[in-house]
């Protein structure tokens, strides 16, 4: 069996945070760069459907979990609610800076719905891959400061702000995971997960690219030279997808842990940056 890695002082922390009220942000406000721009946009038009079902996914063996994992899953509920609350927010002024997101949001959900199909422990299979992914792209933004250079203030505190949640709680669905199948044999524990993660990076793709792809039509610049722009940004040196296609051929490792690779100064030194919101209310 299987058992964590995740530090016994891991603090996953509830910050009642909200970005961007009164301020809305320019059509391309990821530094005027269209590419960039309808990238962002695209990660954010899955959030609000696919952070409720990483909810349900680890809710559903909540009760059955040790003391420590069920106080675990409640503070990543938390912070998963408040990133969906602020991705709804971030989606509306993407719509009111002229953006039609409802067919990115619709892709989205018929790939959750696609994904709810499947048996609830399968389901939680799909949210440790994503959650992998997210957790690994939290990484790139927080590590390396280019990928949000140029980015409007309040988009920029933003996206920093989820990075540092996503990897505070990027081993809860796993430690879940790793509960949940704890009487099963180690060889058939990794094929589920592998295949997860399998079909998670082939619909990943499709879902972020598909979506940057019509938001860019809109602005009748899905072209060539933008997409040589955007995937040179993207899978070039020190590339977010690239170093996410790195993570999870690294998931598919035997005795993966996502505590393995501990970037808790990296958190620690991205808190230090970003103050919270004047009106923030931090629960007790």
């Amino acid at each position: 069996m299987s058992t964590t890695q995740t530090p016994d002082n891991i603090a996953i922390q509830k910050r009642n945070w909200k970005f961007g009220r009164g301020s809305p942000h320019r059509r391309w406000w990821h530094g005027g760069d269209p590419g960039r721009t309808a990238f962002f946009n695209a990660l954010s038009s899955t959030f609000p459907v696919g952070e409720k079902f990483f909810m349900t996914a680890v809710r559903h063996y909540r009760d059955d979990a040790p003391a420590a994992l069920r106080a675990q899953i409640d503070d990543f509920v938390y912070q998963e609610s408040m990133h969906t609350r602020e991705h709804v927010f971030f989606n509306k002024q993407a719509r009111e800076a002229g953006f039609d997101i409802g067919p990115s949001e619709d892709r989205a959900a018929r790939t959750i719905a696609w994904a709810k199909r499947r048996p609830p422990i399968m389901q939680l299979a799909a949210t440790c891959a994503l959650e992998h992914f997210t957790a690994s792209l939290a990484n790139a933004v927080l590590s390396d400061p280019r990928h949000l250079a140029g980015a409007d203030p309040e988009a920029h505190r933003m996206w920093r702000w989820h990075a540092i949640e996503e990897i505070e709680h990027k081993a809860v669905a796993y430690d879940t995971w790793l509960h949940a199948t704890r009487h099963l044999p180690g060889w058939r524990r990794w094929l589920r997960r592998s295949f997860a993660m399998g079909a998670a990076t082939v619909r990943f793709h499709y879902v972020i690219f598909a979506n940057t792809a019509n938001l860019l039509a809109q602005d009748g610049l899905n072209d060539f030279r933008t997409w040589r722009k955007l995937l040179a940004y993207l899978y070039g040196k020190g590339g977010a997808m690239r170093l996410l296609v790195r993570s999870a051929i690294g998931y598919m490792r035997p005795g993966f842990h996502p505590w393995q690779h501990d970037d808790r100064a990296l958190v620690a030194e991205a808190l230090q940056s970003l103050t919270p919101p004047a009106a923030a209310k931090v629960p007790a």
